[in-house]
């Protein structure tokens, strides 16, 4: 956290909801400290989504607002408002694009209120910002873009989001969930909150782990209360190294737990982008969603994606019923590019997109059991 400065300029932004975009919104935080480094960066979130703040230093302060994701709840936007106005804001920014995401601010009477005009925003965003998506395709992209200084300067490069460890919580987890670190492990994130249409199949998980475990390398399967009977799945697939820890960890428990991981495999869902910030490989599954607006920022990733000519639909369950932009994509691709970064000739990888190199990986080695796939 940063030191308070006379004068500072004062910055709330106010975050996103969702897991997955809040670690993509780290990276305006990251360009906001480089370009204005005395500023007070707050940031307006919902518990869930604000405890990640605790690990990005640029961040001054989490203002926690508990409203749910679609709720008005007008009283206690009033109420939030009262307590901002006496801070004496510069600046908001309003990273989600709907009417009552910039209600807050205005509310407040915070003169300079940054952001896209979204849905019957006028009046409530007044510092107007276009977005040319041709030129900025990425998400995390259209986020930075909101804390340049003006309209029409240059984006340069991004900083990638990466979320602070906590060494000493770490090794308090590895004792309290019985992690085994003298063997490689993959993290998996075999949920998707927002619908089965961004859901690689349980039994393609189930193989995979299984597949893993022959080889001598655990699987650390992460999820939440919706994801415990596929977790238990997981984990009985992978009986000698698989470890559920299905609501057993915060979402800070698990960057500090990725951290510790070879690679971390899921689907386009926040726990995967939470990951990346963490992990030094991520492995994301793509389906209903294109790989290139929300690509894991990892060190090093790789994308899976069959571009079908019914993708990205971007609807929660399969419009067509079959799935298969998820289905087809196979257990053994995904194998094989965990076992080798190298590995470049794999069917369904998605090699379009922008990402700048990444750093060498060093393969994962076992011998205990030849390839079953």
């Amino acid at each position: 956290m940063t030191a308070t400065v006379e004068n500072q300029p004062r910055i709330l932004i106010v975050g996103p909801s969702w897991i997955g975009d809040m670690v993509m919104a780290q990276s305006l935080f990251m360009l906001l400290r480089t370009r204005l480094p005395d500023a007070r960066i707050d940031v307006l979130a919902p518990s869930v989504t604000a405890n990640l703040l605790e690990r990005m230093p640029e961040v001054d302060h989490a203002v926690r607002m508990e409203i749910g994701h679609r709720e008005i709840a007008l009283g206690a936007r009033r109420r939030t408002a009262r307590e901002l106005a006496a801070r004496g804001y510069d600046q908001a920014i309003v990273l989600q694009r709907s009417a009552k995401a910039a209600l807050v601010p205005w509310l407040a009477g915070i003169n300079r209120r940054t952001g896209y005009l979204g849905e019957m925003r006028y009046g409530l965003i007044n510092d107007v910002r276009t977005l040319d998506t041709s030129r900025y395709p990425r998400k995390v992209e259209h986020y930075a873009l909101l804390g340049l200084a003006a309209e029409g300067d240059e984006l340069g490069e991004l900083d990638r989001p990466k979320l602070q460890i906590d060494s000493d919580r770490r090794t308090d987890l590895i004792t309290q969930l019985g992690l085994d670190q003298t063997r490689p492990a993959i993290g998996f994130a075999p949920g998707a909150a927002y619908g089965g249409a961004k859901q690689w199949p349980a039994t393609h998980f189930a193989r995979l782990a299984a597949e893993l475990d022959r080889r001598g390398i655990a699987t650390w399967i992460f999820g939440s209360a919706a994801d415990r009977t596929l977790a238990a799945e997981l984990a009985a697939a992978a009986p000698r190294h698989g470890v559920n820890l299905c609501e057993r960890t915060s979402l800070v428990d698990i960057a500090d737990i990725a951290s510790l991981t070879n690679a971390f495999v899921g689907n386009d869902t926040g726990v995967t982008h939470l990951a990346a910030a963490a992990a030094p490989r991520v492995l994301a599954i793509y389906g209903s969603t294109h790989p290139d607006y929300a690509p894991p920022l990892a060190p090093a990733e790789a994308r899976f994606w069959l571009d079908l000519a019914c993708a990205p639909c971007r609807q929660r369950q399969c419009p067509l019923g079959h799935n298969a932009c998820m289905r087809d994509i196979p257990v053994h691709d995904v194998l094989r590019a965990c076992l080798d970064p190298d590995a470049r000739d794999i069917a369904s990888l998605h090699h379009a997109g922008g990402s700048a190199a990444a750093p060498a990986v060093e393969p994962i080695v076992s011998s205990e059991s030849e390839p079953s796939i």
